[in-house]
Formats: C-alpha cells, sequence, structure tokens
C-alpha cells in the first residue's frame, strides 16, 4: 500500500472525470431504453439497468482495490492470476451454451464471461515477462514463451467459440511489437534453412505496421475475389481468388528480378532476389491459406465476412441486425428526439434486437442526435489519448505496458 504520498495525487482527473461522465451516461441510456412503469428502480435486478447498477458499484469498488495495492503486488502474483483465469477457461467449456457459445458461468440471475478477465490476467503476465527480458538478446525461447501465454487463452477461447475476443487478442501483437519485442529469432530459424538464406535479421522486427497492412491488403484482395472464378489476362481458364493473387504476385516478382538484375548493383543482387521470392511464397501462401480458411468457417462467421465486404446483401435477413441499427441511429437527426424518447430502437418496438446491451449506441443515438454521438466518440477519443500519453510517460516499465494493453 502507498504510504508516503497522498492517494489523491495518483489520481488522473481528466481521465477519473470523463470515466464516470461516461459511466454515467452509459446507465442513463440503459435505464431509458429498457424502463418501464412498473419497475421504475434502478436497482431493480430483474431489469437490465438493475443489473447494470449492481455491476458498476462491483466494478467501481475493484477498481478502487487496484489503485490501493501497489503494482509490486501484481508482478508477484501475475502467474497465479493468469493460471487462475486459465482454469475459468477450461472450467466455462463444460457450462451450458448460450447462442450457440459457451463462454459464460452462470451466479444466479447474473453471469461472468471468464474471457473478459483473461484478458487482464494476460497482460499482466506479458507485461511482467517483457519487464524482465533482455529485448536485445532475444530467443527462440525467449520469443516462444512469450506468444504462448497470448496463444494459450487464444486456443481456450476459440474452442467456446468466441471468434471475437479471439480476435481482440490479436491486439498483443501490437503492444509486444511497441515494446520492441520481435518475432524475428522464430523467422530466422525457418528462413536460414533453406539453401542459399543466411540472414542475420529480417524486416519484420522495424517494419511491422507496414508488412500488417500487405497482410490485411492480399488477404481482402483474395476475399473480394474468392466467390467465382475470374477470368486472368491471357489464360484460357478462369482461376479462384488466390489463385489470382499468386499469379499476380508471380508476375510481379518477375518483374521485380529482372529490373534489379539489370539496374541493382553486383551486391544487392542476389539478396535483393532472394528477398523477392520469399516475398512471393509468403504472400502466395498467405493467399491461399486465406481462401483455403474461409471456406472452412462457421456459415455466420462466412456471412458476417461477406456483408462487411459487401460481396452479398440480405438487408432483411443475415444483415437484418446492422440494417435496423442504421436506421435507429440515423432517425435521431442532427440533435435527437430527447431523453427517453427513442422509438425506432426501444425494447417495445423490437426494431432493433438487443438495444440495451450490444446495441446500446442505437437507442443514444436516437435520442441525443448527430450531435450527441459526436460528443461522445469525442469523448472516447479523449480519453484513448490520455491513457496513451499517461502510458508512454511511466517510469515504471510494467504500468506502462499494462496501460497500453488494456487500452
Amino acid at each position: 500500500m502507498r504510504k508516503e504520498e497522498n492517494l489523491i495525487s495518483y489520481l488522473d482527473w481528466p481521465l477519473f472525470i470523463s470515466f464516470l461522465l461516461m459511466l454515467i451516461m452509459g446507465l442513463a441510456t440503459v435505464y431509458s431504453v429498457a424502463y418501464t412503469p412498473e419497475d421504475p428502480s434502478l436497482f431493480d435486478l430483474d431489469k437490465q439497468y438493475g443489473k447494470q447498477s449492481i455491476w458498476i458499484g462491483i466494478s467501481l469498488f475493484l477498481g478502487l482495490l487496484v489503485f490501493l495495492i501497489d503494482s509490486d503486488i501484481y508482478r508477484k502474483f501475475a502467474f497465479p492470476i493468469y493460471l487462475f483465469t486459465l482454469l475459468l477457461l477450461v472450467i466455462v467449456l463444460f457450462m451450458p451454451a448460450i447462442n450457440g457459445a459457451r463462454a459464460w458461468i452462470g451466479i444466479g440471475s447474473m453471469g461472468i464471461q471468464p474471457a473478459e478477465f483473461s484478458k487482464i490476467a494476460s497482460s499482466l503476465l506479458i507485461a511482467k515477462y517483457i519487464s524482465e527480458l533482455s529485448l536485445k538478446q532475444q530467443t527462440i525461447a525467449s520469443v516462444s514463451r512469450a506468444i504462448a501465454i497470448i496463444l494459450v487463452p487464444m486456443i481456450l477461447i476459440l474452442l467456446q467459440p468466441d471468434a471475437g475476443t479471439f480476435v481482440v487478442f490479436t491486439s498483443f501483437l501490437f503492444v509486444m511489437y511497441r515494446e520492441g519485442l520481435t518475432f524475428d529469432p522464430l523467422i530466422l530459424s525457418i528462413i536460414n534453412k533453406v539453401p542459399g538464406f543466411r540472414f542475420k535479421y529480417t524486416w519484420v522486427g522495424s517494419h511491422f505496421i507496414p508488412i500488417l497492412f500487405v497482410i490485411l491488403f492480399l488477404s481482402i484482395i483474395t476475399l473480394l475475389l474468392q466467390q467465382e472464378e475470374t477470368d486472368f489476362y491471357f489464360l484460357p481458364f478462369k482461376v479462384s481468388g488466390s489463385m489470382y493473387v499468386i499469379f499476380s504476385l508471380i508476375i510481379l516478382s518477375i518483374i521485380g528480378i529482372a529490373f534489379i538484375r539489370q539496374f541493382g548493383s553486383k551486391r544487392d543482387r542476389s539478396r535483393v532476389s532472394a528477398v523477392i521470392l520469399l516475398g512471393l511464397v509468403l504472400g502466395g501462401g498467405l493467399s491461399y491459406t486465406v481462401d483455403a480458411g474461409f471456406g472452412s468457417l462457421a456459415p455466420h462467421q462466412k456471412d458476417r465476412i461477406e456483408l462487411f465486404l459487401g460481396l452479398r446483401e440480405d438487408p432483411n435477413g443475415k444483415d437484418y441486425n446492422r440494417n435496423r441499427a442504421m436506421a435507429a441511429v440515423g432517425s435521431g437527426g442532427f440533435f435527437g428526439k430527447g431523453y427517453n424518447k427513442a422509438s425506432v430502437s426501444s425494447v417495445e418496438s423490437n426494431h432493433v434486437p438487443e438495444s440495451e446491451t450490444d446495441f446500446i449506441f442505437c437507442p443514444f443515438a436516437e435520442e441525443w442526435g448527430f450531435v450527441g454521438t459526436l460528443f461522445l466518440v469525442a469523448l472516447y477519443l479523449f480519453m484513448l489519448i490520455r491513457i496513451i500519453f499517461i502510458a508512454e510517460r511511466q517510469s515504471h516499465h510494467l504500468i506502462g505496458f499494462m496501460l497500453i494493453v488494456l487500452l
């Protein structure tokens, strides 16, 4: 416990006030959209706003405890906390399925989602591990251990299945990159086994973000072309999306190698040519993997990707929720309809499913319009920037990393 200084001096008031403001706005919106005259009490556990009130009280109490406990305690108990959350992730697999997923452990009329706690536990352990790791002397073992800390809960979450939380865990890669942890040792151990390849380092460590954008670009192009076979210029037959990308990469690689052979120095010809060929293999492999992986997804996952990319339209079927949500948001206009006057997104109308939980933004936008939503987004942006600012100025490596991960 901190004794020498006033605890209030540790509190970042701009961040705390913005957090409380968003807390009040959220609870007020839930109360507005789920309100019934028969159950007006804010603490009625039969209503969504009653449950929300209880969880807010519990969260504030836990937040106070976190604030009072010294950070060295988290360092000491990071691994036991991590193991405990893994145990919860295993237990939840034996719980009854809710909406097709075993993601909740019921407590009376309420429940907890272990995957949410695993985010915090994983961030604690990975922060502790990296803070004790010599980033200048990374090895295959050290990088593998860091990946395993993230990969184990990801696998358990995927078994629920909870693809949304699984994707959230991939954000750890950005934070690990930001802290200087690269995957060069693993990549080099594979590349240098190929005859003629002897690299001391790769571009992954210093060019992670550009490489990520290339991966996303190739993946999206492959998905956009995967639905039906396409003509490929001079070929007399149609090709699939992945083959279209692979043939394109082959042509670009031939042009690139020919260019470097013609105009590059003798010193760089072999090295650059090897990099181009490696990029061809990795890019082609990625495109094929995306194409094959998409075919193995569950039907509802395919639907979401296709609807998101505009590959299909189904406004009154698979895309009903999103279309109804957009209609509710748009109905708010510029200034909104006023508090407790949402009609399109009200629980009674049932026009927007789960408007008091998953689609809570819809009633807020309908009640407060463009002006209100702009203020909400600005408040979110302020909080994110403020958290990054606080994390970057931390002298304690563990605290700074935790803040960035939890962001």
